[in-house]
């Protein structure tokens, strides 16, 4: 894990595309600034791991096949068509 110290305004730059700058420092709070391109998911951690843990559930509940088709991204609407 890379540690830095940044100040309001400062940032910085991940690969070629995706900069992370220091919006406002308060108390006990970071805002960040985060520009990067529009298919690059950005999520809280919190919620990336809620997700993770959710999905996982799913999957040990639903039958197989539809398993099969949410991983695939086949849509059922699609499919009767």
């Amino acid at each position: 894990m890379l540690v830095i110290t940044r100040k309001t305004g400062e940032g910085v730059t991940v690969g070629d595309n995706i900069r992370i700058t220091v919006a406002e420092i308060g108390k006990d709070r970071v805002k960040l600034g985060i520009e990067a391109p529009g298919d690059v998911k950005i999520i809280r951690n919190e919620l990336y791991y809620t997700e993770k843990f959710n999905v996982q559930a799913a999957m040990r509940k639903l039958p197989a096949d539809l398993v099969s088709r949410i991983v695939n991204g086949e849509n059922q609407s699609e499919e009767r068509k």
